[in-house]
């Protein structure tokens, strides 16, 4: 399995006993066949988290069928709900209520999808319902009507499409590469991890991608690929559609909407499409037969699901590679170290290029901070743009378009005091201040309320200085060092997709970076150092990988690109130097296991009010405890860190108004919890029981459970 662990089916704790029953009903006459549906509610409450047995009358005998969504009377409520299974006879032991009406005939609930979202929910302590409001749309009418007037769609020809269709030279550069396509076409499942070298150009990621797809889809069978944003969804439907027939692939992203989600969701329901990409909602996809799941960049914070249960797309796309029996292809231009622990276990096969290969693919990279840099130019290391910097951007624009990555979107996205450099604060709510352009005022990022007369709580300053440097500011700095030519800037709301080969400077924030069809000449990683000391366990991690993502669209050395990274001399810089991300992948889970921290371990975390989650706390002891199973080592509970950003989905929204006074007791705290693997399942297992039976006995307030998390450390 994919965590190679035991994993529970869904709880059904005694603790729900005193739910009160249903009232005894007379209805219609009840259907011939079948005439009791099990149906799952959307509800959020955990104590609801469990089927409930309806009658089904005989006038929908017919529609009321495994999967369709249907509507119950529970409780005096009228609450949606999926219809799992139809049964002869019910457990309940009392009369029946009965079904109240079919929204809609369409099956969109496959069993492959429930026993997944099953899966998703156990391993993530969390709901069905919670996991089924992502992995299925929202229901559109008029979509559903137009399909039923249309004629039967015809089964998509795959004549032509074959193992060595779009697999060109690209995989062929890899170890392993070639032998995991032909595994591929010849009907196996194959667990394959893939080192990509090129971001760009037509042997780039999207071609490898695209390139597997075609092998497992010359079998006849079915393939989930997830990205993490458009701009790699754009980059790798056009790879697909390629290399594919017209039509078999669908497109799954809710930033196109409810009514084109729906209808290329309701072609993979249908069979119309064999293929499906998208991005986190896309792991659910009802693909029939399904022969592989890739996902692209799973080190990518997009992956992560900002709702309850907070569920990762890679774990979802392992999870559903096992209980389904479909190959799974992790690829990315550096290696997570949740990655690396699966090539560590032997689960997934490493695929990567040798280092011929590397040294003439990848571009070369110079560290301003090394030895040799530092005696060439002894101010390097305070200046934003070292003299190497200069003279590889003046070189790059001579041969075409120059990538400038910054840490920061923005004009001057912090300010501090010029006498003793602490951060500058709002008065008002206490707020880090920044600017939005050289002449405007500062203003607070949390209140906007603007700071004229703004004065140093520990100095009594007047002057403010800029604490960070953002992307406006960068781009009007290089327009004046580089006249002549075109300044791109791409950050926040104007993220641009890709750039022309023209001569110009892209100045970029991280993960932002277009794609120049024919690489860029030159690339400059600034502000290196501010992200590396970042405080959070990933940081390096974090780093490197988007070090390499921008690396990776510039042009091989032999045709004269140069990356040019302002950091400190450390072992992520190094691995950037030598290439080398699986190394530095091993290295970190090396350290990571000897400190039992993440992926070595699993971490949960408790959020809520101070009460509320000591209380869960002692619950959760006192049931490990009944059962037998050892008691969870953990830290805690600490108040949260005060800062501008809030946990995922927090319990609370006190961030600044924490600071003003508010009583301890009041401040929402947190407790992690770390787990090893093989005592997962039975802690998620005793997490849910807890927070079903604090939901149904009303003892304590909810708290927000997280499992796996990558900002609580």
């Amino acid at each position: 399995m994919a965590e190679h662990e035991s994993r529970p089916a869904l709880v059904q704790p005694s603790l729900l006993q005193g739910f009160p029953a249903k009232a005894p009903v007379k209805g219609p006459p009840l259907a011939a066949v079948d005439p009791v549906a099990r149906i799952v509610l959307e509800s959020p409450l955990p104590h609801l988290d469990r089927p409930f047995d309806y009658s089904v009358p005989a006038e929908l005998e017919g529609v009321a069928l495994p999967g369709v969504r249907v509507k119950v009377k529970f409780n005096g409520q009228e609450l949606s709900g999926y219809i799992t299974e139809r049964r002869q006879t019910s457990e309940a032991g009392q009369e029946l209520s009965t079904l109240h009406k079919v929204v809609s005939p369409v099956p969109v609930l496959t069993p492959a999808v429930h026993a997944l979202a099953a899966a998703v929910a156990s391993r993530y302590a969390g709901t069905l319902s919670d996991v089924l409001r992502t992995a299925i749309p929202p229901r559109v009418a008029k979509v559903e009507k137009e399909a039923q007037a249309g004629t039967p769609p015809e089964p998509v020809s795959l004549s032509g499409v074959g193992p060595g269709v779009g697999a060109g030279p690209e995989w062929n550069a890899y170890s392993n590469g070639p032998a995991f396509l032909h595994h591929l076409a010849g009907g196996g499942a194959p667990k394959a991890v893939l080192t990509a070298l090129q971001g760009y150009g037509r042997h780039g990621w999207p071609a490898m991608l695209a390139a597997a797809v075609a092998a497992v889809r010359s079998s006849g069978r079915g393939a989930v690929v997830v990205v993490p944003d458009y701009r790699d969804l754009d980059r790798v439907e056009a790879a697909l559609a390629a290399v594919l027939p017209e039509g078999d692939v669908a497109r799954l992203t809710a930033d196109d909407g409810q009514t084109p989600r729906y209808r290329n969701f309701l072609r993979l329901l249908r069979g119309e499409a064999g293929v499906a990409v998208g991005t986190r909602s896309a792991a659910y996809a009802p693909v029939a037969n399904l022969g592989l799941v890739v996902c692209w960049d799973d080190g990518d914070d997009l992956h992560i699901d900002q709702r309850a249960p907070y569920a990762h797309s890679r774990e979802v796309l392992l999870l559903r590679s096992e209980q389904e029996g479909a190959a799974c292809l992790l690829a990315s231009h550096t290696r997570s170290t949740e990655l690396q622990r699966l090539v560590d276990l032997r689960w997934a096969v490493a695929v990567e290029a040798p280092r011929t290969v590397v040294r003439s693919t990848v571009p070369r990279v110079v560290n301003t901070a090394d030895s040799f840099e530092q005696e060439r130019d002894p101010l390097a290391r305070i200046a934003r743009l070292p003299g190497a910097a200069w003279r590889a951007a003046k070189a790059g624009l001579e041969r075409g378009p120059v990538l400038v990555q910054v840490a920061r979107a923005g004009y001057a996205p912090s300010l501090v005091c010029e006498t003793c450099r602490e951060p500058a604060r709002c008065n008002a709510c206490q707020g880090p201040l920044a600017m939005a352009g050289g002449s405007a005022m500062p203003a607070c990022r949390w209140c906007s309320t603007p700071a004229p007369q703004w004065r140093c709580s520990h100095c009594t300053g007047t002057r403010l200085r800029r604490g960070a440097t953002g992307v406006i500011r960068t781009a009007e700095e290089l327009g004046r060092a580089f006249p002549g030519h075109a300044v791109v800037t791409s950050s926040g709301e104007h993220v641009k997709a890709g750039v022309p080969d023209a001569p110009a400077l892209v100045v970029a924030t991280v993960g932002a970076e277009p794609v120049a069809d024919g690489g860029y000449a030159a690339c400059l990683l600034l502000d290196g150092s501010s992200l590396l000391r970042r405080e959070n366990l990933r940081a390096g991690e974090d780093t490197v990988r988007r070090w390499f993502n921008a690396a990776a669209l510039v042009r091989p050395a032999r045709e004269g690109g140069l990356v040019v990274v302002t950091a400190d001399d450390t072992t992520a810089t190094g691995a950037l130097v030598r290439w080398d991300a699986p190394g530095y992948a091993s290295r970190e889970l090396e350290l990571r296991k000897e400190l039992q921290l993440p992926p070595a371990v699993r971490v949960a975390s408790v959020t809520g009010p101070r009460a509320d989650v000591g209380h869960f706390s002692d619950a959760l002891d006192a049931f490990l405890g009944q059962s037998g199973q050892p008691k969870l080592r953990s830290v805690g509970p600490a108040p949260l860190a005060m800062s501008g950003s809030q946990p995922a989905g927090p319990a609370r929204e006190d961030g600044p108004a924490a600071e003003d006074g508010t009583a301890a007791e009041d401040r929402d705290v947190r407790t992690l919890y770390f787990i090893p693997y093989a005592e997962a399942a039975n802690a998620t297992q005793a997490m849910r029981a807890v927070k079903a039976a604090n939901a149904a006995k009303r003892v304590a307030g909810p708290v927000q459970l997280r499992l796996d998390g990558v900002d609580v450390l």
